[in-house]
């Protein structure tokens, strides 16, 4: 065994040996946890979809009880349901009908908002603030239902509450047919004394699930667009021990908080000057989240009233529905709710394509090929250069082996004749990768779009495939679904083919494509022992991206399609062996031509 070889194996056996020890004390043992945890506090509803809000973790009391412990008034609407409760006037109970948990035809709505009281609340408050006031409106005030039954487009409710104390407040809730609410806040002062007060608007979230807060890809806490720009915090920097409340102030502002999919965003009238905080008011151990602004202070004189209208948006981030909101309302940069990336030159274009083709044809996944072959056309030019280059490199490499051979002995005249080689025949090594290095970031724009944007959840394409958004559901170890077993009941090892291993239908085409054109590709240069892990990349990179959206897989394996196919084209052109051809006469029975 050549020194190579050996180093090769010893490589090999030591990741073998590191991929063992990290699944069976690292990966096994905290799904193990995960499972456990789930056994002894379970959900109160259905699992929910990775960016839904979901309920995975004990409850204080149930959500029947929570609502049940104040008067309410029904929300129904066609893309929401729910009930806002008369104590406090708070919106705290919502979800959206038009989205479901999961893909299950008989799974229930996407939960937006829950009461106070459950696991992981959400919920909203409007109302007033000013110094020396008594009997201002708050939590625990009880409004009285004044106009009115039931929240519905063109249906608004009015509620009142008078304190006393010579304030009288009216509050008209009114909500359009799909996620803004509008409040029409009036006080009216019937005391003897001038009062000065400010409006106010609270989103505030206690604790958050474990699946919250933790995909790198996407931003989920506090955003907003304030101060000129748009200020976005992490709920895991807001919880930072010694972490400060993040305050600005600003004019013709939103801010609010966010998961993946879903916004509650207050939007205070437009032009109003308010000042925003971000902070983690933490409650003991409990993370208690809040994005609040306070609007202008308004003086009121007796025997006169002030009006404050505010807006919510409470929903889904579909772009189109943003930025229809975004002109109607005048919210500034209300589409940038949206966590674009550092790639939004590139991820907006491409989402604004697949949009447009998705409008025609009805198919997102279809959109993406489309998308595909439309890359490749731009970089066709520089793409068919190289692969040229590629080609004359590998109809060279014969010439190569018998320099090395004749110059074994003098490195240096062995690289000098070798670089004479390849101006002669006009060959450069390095062209292979300038066409990968530009479909980088396309690649990382289209990763973004599938991971942030909510018109690819759950987003059909073909056959199995039910979500471009998430992995592909087969797996080989069930022989992609003919076998009725789900490989991650297998004991000690059903961690890991559910997880690591996991190697569904798609991954393993986009294994097979790149193999093919990693194939194709002339290897010069490389020692025996490279040229090994050179081979094994394909397979590597196959269950590297086995967990990766299928809209990405099929974007990718297309890709390889299409380059195996120009590279084929060019070897035939320059009359160059390649492997289509070796497994075609095999196939044939013929001696492939040469």
């Amino acid at each position: 065994m050549t020194e190579d070889n050996r180093n090769l194996l010893i490589f090999g056996v030591c990741a073998a040996i590191l991929f063992v020890v990290y699944q069976m004390w690292v990966v096994e043992p905290a799904s193990r946890r995960r499972q456990a945890e789930l056994k002894a506090h379970p959900p109160a509803a259905a699992s929910v979809m990775p960016g839904a809000p979901s309920l995975a973790a004990p409850v204080a009391v149930t959500r029947a009880a929570a609502l049940a412990a104040s008067p309410r008034i029904a929300v129904a609407t066609p893309a929401l349901k729910g009930s806002i409760s008369l104590r406090g006037a708070r919106l705290d109970d919502l979800f959206l009908t038009q989205y479901r948990q999961t893909t299950a035809k008989d799974s229930p709505p996407v939960e937006m908002l829950r009461p106070e009281g459950t696991a992981f609340p959400w919920f909203v408050d409007f109302g007033w603030v000013g110094q020396n006031v008594p009997g201002l409106p708050g939590p625990a005030t009880d409004w009285t239902l004044a106009q009115g039954s039931t929240l519905a487009p063109g249906q608004p409710v009015v509620l009142t509450y008078a304190n006393g104390q010579g304030l009288t407040f009216t509050r008209k809730i009114e909500v359009d047919e799909n996620y803004m609410f509008t409040l029409t806040d009036t006080v009216a002062n019937t005391g003897a004394a001038p009062v000065t007060l400010a409006p106010y608007g609270s989103v505030q979230r206690q604790g958050v699930p474990a699946d919250i807060g933790k995909r790198g890809i996407v931003h989920e806490g506090t955003i907003g667009y304030l101060d000129g720009r748009v200020r976005a915090f992490k709920y895991k920097d807001l919880s930072k021990d010694g972490a400060a409340p993040q305050e600005f102030n600003a004019s013709g502002a939103w801010t609010g908080i966010t998961d993946m999919y879903w916004l509650a965003a207050l939007i205070p009238n437009a032009g109003e000057q308010v000042h925003a905080v971000y902070r983690d008011a933490k409650n003991g151990k409990l993370d208690v989240y809040e994005a609040n602004y306070t609007g202008a202070a308004r003086a009121v004189a007796p025997g006169r009233q002030v009006t404050a209208v505010q807006h919510l948006f409470a929903g889904a981030k579909t772009v189109p529905l943003l930025k229809s909101y975004q002109t109607k309302l005048g919210i500034a940069h209300f589409d940038d709710a949206v966590d674009w990336g550092m790639f939004w030159f590139l991820t907006r274009p491409i989402f604004a394509f697949l949009e447009f083709i998705f409008a025609h044809v009805g198919s997102f996944g279809i959109a993406i090929l489309l998308l595909t072959v439309c890359v490749r056309v731009a970089f066709f030019p520089i793409a068919n250069k190289q692969y040229e280059s590629m080609t004359k490199m590998k109809k060279v490499q014969p010439l190569m082996e018998e320099l090395r051979k004749r110059y074994k002995d003098d490195p240096a005249k062995q690289q000098q004749e070798i670089m004479a080689l390849y101006q002669r025949e006009k060959v450069n090594p390095l062209a292979g990768c300038l066409p990968i290095l530009l479909q980088i970031p396309v690649f990382f724009s289209l990763y973004k779009v599938l991971s942030v944007t909510i018109e690819m959840r759950h987003a059909p394409f073909m056959g199995w495939i039910n979500d471009l958004s998430a992995r592909d559901p087969t797996t080989i170890w069930n022989l992609f679904g003919l076998i009725p077993w789900n490989p991650a009941h297998a004991p000690l090892v059903g961690g890991i083919l559910d997880t690591t291993l996991h190697l569904g239908l798609l991954p393993l085409c986009y294994g097979i494509t790149m193999w093919l054109t990693t194939s194709m590709t002339p290897q010069t240069g490389i020692d025996p022992a490279q040229q090994k892990i050179f081979q094994l990349m394909p397979w590597v990179f196959m269950f590297i991206m086995a967990p990766f959206a299928v809209g990405l897989l099929i974007y990718w394996t297309w890709s390889n399609v299409l380059t195996t196919l120009q590279q084929y084209v060019m070897m035939r052109r320059f009359k160059v062996d390649n492997p289509i051809d070796r497994m075609i006469a095999r196939l044939s029975g013929k001696a492939p031509a040469s």
